[in-house]
């Protein structure tokens, strides 16, 4: 019984959709043309049937109903406790969608995530008809959100993405990257600057919370200038829910590696990234959006708040960061790239700064390239 109760899953979902059940609404990336992104790549977009997807979402519910019935052959009453939850992750005979669907059952049980890249690549009738019958399995539910590209907003009206809202899209997370056209050319994103804010301002108009994700270093020192000039041009204009900060990480094997190693794209470092984080908040100007900095990549991870009575605060602590001396934020990178910090306020603890120097010592006595060499291959770990 157990063996068929399988249902399909996509390779990603954004940090904040960690504990929400994926279901996948269609294959891959329709554009998948991005330099730095090797995720989709040598694969070919599809649109999933309706009927497919529905068939998926029933079989999710089934294997909750499933998890509930062994909770009572176990004695525990239909909760997913410890001793449920065990059970599950080490029996052997269980397919995975048993862990996928007991992991957000433990978090929760009321966010769904639409895979992949471009789910709403769909109809719109197709998609409201996917959102009541998810709504209908799982009434619990209360925020389903889906990835979404530029191009795919600004071909939607404002009345499709009413109707989507109202049968239950909650947020749509955004690759912007960058506000800057040179920039999105550059990294052959396949959008503009225009399409981001008309396509934008008929999703924040419509009422669904929009997520943009900016990317610090992406237009590299050349460019560094623009991308923090047009993307806060974008974000002033859209006024989005939210902006996310990541920062770029340049993957092996990308066609923005290719670039960095033929140097016709030169990546800035650790603190240019940080100044140009300080140049887009720095140029936020009446707007409601929060910042969201929850990512290993990014540098200052307390970077986080919402326009404009944080936005003093925000500034502060990179101000803070970049006033250190050379020595002193390298010791910082080594402290957050290793784990041992996630903010300027843990930086300052004097029992941690004394083991940080004897580490930094040990590291430049026995690693070529010493502390910079060290954190690159620390972050090779994190994507």
């Amino acid at each position: 019984m157990e063996q068929a109760l399988s249902f399909e899953q996509g390779p990603i979902r954004p940090p904040s959709e960690a504990g929400s059940l994926l279901i996948r609404a269609t294959r891959n990336c329709p554009w998948n043309k991005c330099l730095f992104c090797n995720t989709y790549k040598g694969k070919t977009f599809s649109r999933r049937s309706l009927d497919e997807i529905k068939a998926d979402v029933d079989t999710a519910k089934a294997v909750a109903d499933r998890i509930a019935e062994i909770s009572w052959q176990l004695g525990e009453g239909g909760a997913l406790s410890h001793k449920v939850f065990s059970h599950i992750l080490s029996d052997a005979a269980l397919p995975d969608s048993f862990q996928s669907v007991a992991h957000w059952l433990a978090s929760g049980g009321r966010t769904v995530f639409l895979q992949d890249a471009n789910s709403l690549m769909l109809s719109t009738d197709s998609l409201v008809s996917l959102l009541d019958h998810i709504r209908e399995r799982f009434p619990q539910v209360e925020r389903i959100t889906s990835y979404a590209r530029a191009g795919t907003l600004k071909g939607k009206t404002v009345d499709q993405f009413v109707r989507l809202k109202q049968a239950g899209l909650s947020r749509l997370h955004v690759g912007m990257e960058s506000g800057s056209d040179r920039v999105l050319k550059l990294i052959q994103k396949g959008s503009t600057a225009q399409q981001l804010i008309e396509g934008g301002k008929r999703v924040v108009e419509a009422g669904i919370s929009l997520c943009l994700y900016v990317m610090p270093g992406i237009g590299g020192l050349e460019l560094s200038a623009e991308h923090v000039s047009g993307t806060a041009m974008v974000v002033n204009a859209v006024n989005p829910g939210f902006m996310r900060f990541r920062s770029l990480y340049i993957r092996r094997g990308s066609p923005l590696a290719r670039m960095a190693e033929e140097g016709t794209f030169v990546p800035p470092d650790e603190d240019a990234m940080v100044s140009e984080i300080r140049g887009i908040i720095e140029r936020l100007d009446g707007i409601t959006t929060t910042i969201v900095s929850d990512h290993i990549l990014n540098l200052l991870e307390d970077v986080e708040g919402t326009l404009p009575q944080d936005k003093q605060q925000m500034l502060g602590i990179i101000d803070e960061y970049l006033g250190m001396p050379d020595d002193e934020r390298e010791l910082f990178q080594l402290a957050r790239r290793g784990g041992a910090v996630r903010s300027m306020n843990g930086f300052r603890d004097p029992r941690l700064r004394q083991r940080l120097l004897e580490a930094k010592r040990e590291i430049e006595g026995d690693l070529p390239g010493g502390i910079p060499a060290y954190i690159q291959a620390i972050k090779k770990r994190f994507v």
